[in-house]
């Protein structure tokens, strides 16, 4: 039996640790060729060279348009074109509400939605040149669906990235790409070690991960691993018939 990947070429941002990390190992397992891209390029480095040859790694700034273009042309030239395009870079920042400023909101809305949009855009712009089919996954969020207030930013940047993929399902349908999000719940990676030292400080510990992961119908958190298999399926032939969708990982925590 093929793999579901087999032969496809892959490019993954945020690629080089948490969620993006399994979802490059769960492309090269499925028999796929994975970019792994990152703003840390030398981690996204050093986890290709765990891989072997069927991945490789480049540096990459999500809101910079050169860099984005500079990487998908670097995936088309080691493999010879593309076929999968993860937005799955993102950060976040948290504030109270009352306490947001202009440039918190403003750098959150340029990785986590300006990102998405261009990293689509590019994207499509390859798959239009090479004349094929092309798939395109974004990286949502619950927060996406439900406002949280230290988080609202980030909140406001994954609601965006749900409207971006209907959008560009809407406008990529005709040139046979397909557009999907799934968005993950309460999820152990760097990034929440991160949030929970920030919720801290800002003296909201009871905000952080143990808090919110408490909610969860399944009785525990995610770990990256638990997203792999929906992301594969998305990137597989799987989902040829699926468009516009955003699909939940989150145990049973939102349910909306």
């Amino acid at each position: 039996m093929a793999e579901r990947l087999e032969g496809k070429t892959v490019v993954v941002t945020g690629g080089a640790s948490g969620i993006g990390a399994a979802i490059v190992r769960g492309v090269v397992a499925e028999g796929g060729n994975a970019v792994i891209a990152d703003l840390d390029e030398a981690a996204a480095t050093s986890l290709a060279e765990s891989l072997g040859d069927r991945a490789v790694a480049v540096g990459m700034d999500v809101s910079d348009r050169a860099q984005v273009m500079a990487g998908i042309a670097k995936a088309v030239k080691v493999f010879g074109r593309l076929d999968v395009y993860f937005n799955n870079a993102g950060m976040n920042v948290p504030m109270p509400f009352l306490g947001i400023t202009e440039s918190n909101f403003e750098l959150v809305m340029r990785v986590n939605a300006l990102g998405v949009l261009i990293g689509m855009q590019e994207a499509a712009r390859q798959f239009i040149a090479q004349a094929g089919p092309g798939k395109i996954v974004n990286t949502a969020s619950i927060a996406g669906r439900t406002g949280f207030p230290d988080f609202a930013p980030y909140s406001a940047a994954k609601a965006a990235v749900i409207s971006l993929t209907q959008a560009a399902a809407r406008a990529l349908a005709s040139h046979k790409i397909t557009v999907n999000a799934f968005a993950p719940g309460v999820v152990a990676t760097p990034l929440w070690k991160k949030l929970d030292a920030d919720l801290a400080q800002m003296g909201k510990p009871e905000a952080g991960f143990d808090s919110m992961a408490a909610d969860i119908l399944l009785g525990r958190a995610a770990v990256p691993d638990d997203i792999v298999p929906t992301a594969v399926f998305l990137a597989a032939p799987d989902s040829d018939y699926i468009t516009g969708q955003v699909i939940p990982i989150e145990g049973g925590m939102i349910l909306v």
